[in-house]
């Protein structure tokens, strides 16, 4: 059996390279550990590549921006059994302002666009905290403006089976099994600007199960399957949330150093509707934003 692991970072983007390599890595290894033989593109055009890999291989997932997401996951699901989110709804999610509008109309508190005052700017299509500022300055072209809620800033790792047969963009099937609470590392500089410093996981929270819930309806309700992560920033009595990637997170080079079962494993077995067991974690550990791993 062999497996395309198309990660965009590690040749086309030196910003998040490490990070790239970091998520290919855990996943490559995973995979080799459930009898798979590991195929990724090789130096070239990224979408010709996995065009070129995905006919010879029994399933394939792509690692990427949010924004590119959607356009190689759809190469790779006409050529070969996609193993991550759907590129109908890896698009939806890659645009901020309508994901955060499709939560607000199912009832999921995100913070609301504001027209004025100290607001964090952010690119409509962006990923993590690449462009994201604390500023009172207006928006420019491709932005959007939100209210700054002050609190902690979490995240959960989910996997969400697919259901079968089902044509429809927003669905609401098996929920999805939560991986792990996160906590995100994000220090905000002197000019407004966020940076993503990487996080720590598992923890426990007293509002988990809140959390939890909230981040498994947002991932229904935009129909993502395979590996998610959720975002979000939790104040005492409510749960907002402020991003939902449809892919595999930095988060998981965390997950898997304390995790029994295997993450290929869960990708596959999600990725034929079936129902999925909860996982066991033991542990803890803090990751970097490069990947690197150190145990608490």
């Amino acid at each position: 059996m062999k497996v395309l692991l198309a990660e965009y970072a590690t040749a086309n983007d030196p910003a998040l390279a490490p990070e790239g390599a970091a998520m290919l890595r855990v996943l490559a290894a995973s995979f080799g550990r459930c009898g798979y033989e590991v195929v990724s593109p090789g130096p070239g055009d990224f979408g010709e590549e996995i065009a070129r890999l995905a006919p010879g291989c029994t399933c394939g997932l792509v690692i990427a921006p949010d924004h590119l997401l959607f356009r190689y996951t759809a190469i790779l699901e006409q050529r070969t059994h996609n193993l991550g989110c759907g590129s109908m709804n890896a698009a939806v999610s890659a645009d901020k302002r309508q994901t955060s509008r499709i939560l607000a109309r199912h009832g999921i508190a995100v913070p609301e666009e504001v027209a004025e005052g100290r607001r964090v700017i952010k690119p409509v299509t962006g990923c993590g905290a690449l462009g994201v500022v604390l500023t009172g300055r207006a928006p420019g072209p491709g932005e959007i403006a939100t209210r700054y809620i002050e609190g902690e800033h979490l995240s959960v790792s989910l996997v969400a089976s697919r259901v079968v047969g089902n044509a429809c963009l927003y669905y609401t099937g098996e929920p999805p099994l939560p991986l792990a609470l996160n906590r995100q590392c994000i220090r905000i500089d002197d000019e407004g600007r966020f940076h993503y410093e990487g996080g720590e996981t598992p923890v426990d929270h007293p509002q988990a199960g809140e959390i939890m819930q909230t981040a498994a309806r947002a991932v229904q309700v935009l129909g993502c399957q395979g590996y998610a992560g959720v975002d979000v920033v939790v104040t005492s009595d409510q749960v907002f949330v402020v991003d939902v990637n449809p892919r595999i997170t930095t988060s998981i080079v965390g997950i898997a150093a304390c995790m029994e079962e295997e993450i290929a494993d869960l990708l596959v077995r999600a990725s034929r509707g079936e129902a999925l067991r909860p996982v066991h974690l033991h542990g803890h550990v803090r990751f970097d934003c490069k990947g690197g791993v150190i145990p608490a």
